[in-house]
């Protein structure tokens, strides 16, 4: 099997909220300073800011940041409204945008909304269009699409985003059907290391290892073996924990996520634990097994992981 080309490292935080904008533009700055390359905020109806905005003022608040979505609900906007934002939210941030769009799991919120849940095949399908027609309004083009699901016509954006041809585009997800859109369609294919099954509820731990992963990057590589040269490959990380006793850490995370054995989370791309030499080596030998170069952390743990930011991003 072919291997996604190992890329310099580099690394993300997502952040949820902050008490107040001085406070965010404040953790923005100190998300910059670690050596993180980007800053990302996720999509849901809960006690989190809604991410474009909260993009926008995390780039007015530092110089180099690339700022993203991790990852939007594409049910939630239409393609047009979409594109319409990211082109100008790329202006806006002097081309730092990274969009990431995801199929959405979450029963809970599209009740809220009122919003019909169908199943993840449709989900996936309906992002699949909206990715087509994103991409087409990013590069300039007058857009009429008849789709399942979207109809566009005679549809062009001003103004035009500030990176050519687009903004770099992650889709992210866990099973085959999106994961088999992403390697097709984006630039930056995101593994999440959980399918979230019953509308959220339920939590399948099949791809969080090792092996699963293996499967993961198989059907990755299946659909994309003339594209894995463009491909940036991507993990959320799960839990981060520093420590000099990374087996009993391994068996306490164990403990939480039945039916995983001590030695599945060691293995795990989605979990980093050990002291910093010990994360740094497992960081390399993941890379060189997967391709996996681009990592993100939640913002609990930005501080606590900064010392393997300093040693390995861009290396």
């Amino acid at each position: 099997m072919a291997r996604v080309p190992a890329r310099p490292f580099r690394f993300g935080v997502n952040m949820r909220s902050a008490p107040s904008g001085a406070v965010w533009a404040e953790r923005a700055r100190r998300v910059e300073a670690l050596g993180y390359s980007t800053l990302t905020v996720p999509d849901h109806f809960s006690d989190i800011y809604s991410p474009m905005p909260a993009i926008v003022a995390a780039a007015a608040a530092t110089t180099r940041l690339r700022v993203g979505t991790l990852v939007l609900n594409n049910d939630f906007r239409h393609p047009v409204l979409l594109a319409r934002e990211a082109a100008l939210i790329d202006v806006l941030t002097d081309g730092r945008l990274q969009l990431g769009l995801g199929a959405g799991y979450m029963k809970s919120e599209y009740d809220q909304a009122g919003l019909p849940f169908d199943r993840g095949g449709v989900r996936v399908a309906r992002l699949g269009e909206s990715v087509t027609i994103v991409k087409s309004l990013l590069r300039g083009d007058t857009v009429t699409f008849e789709g399942h699901h979207y109809h566009v016509t005679g549809h062009a954006i001003h103004p035009r985003p500030r990176q050519q041809p687009h903004p770099p585009i992650l889709i992210g997800g866990n099973g085959r059907h999106i994961l088999t859109l992403a390697a097709v369609e984006a630039d930056i294919v995101a593994l999440t290391g959980l399918t979230f099954s019953q509308g959220g509820a339920g939590r399948d731990f099949s791809g969080f290892t090792a092996e699963g992963t293996d499967e993961r990057l198989r059907w990755i590589h299946d659909v994309a073996s003339e594209r894995l040269d463009t491909l940036e490959l991507n993990a959320l990380i799960q839990r981060v924990i520093v420590t000099d006793d990374r087996a009993k850490a391994a068996e306490e995370l164990a403990r939480q996520w039945p039916p995983l054995t001590p030695a599945d989370v060691l293995g795990s791309p989605f979990v980093l634990l050990g002291s910093v030499d010990e994360i740094v080596e497992s960081l390399q030998r993941r890379r060189e097994r997967w391709g996996i170069s681009y990592y993100v952390v939640m913002e609990p743990v930005m501080e606590a992981f900064g010392p393997v930011v300093a040693r390995l991003a861009g290396a």
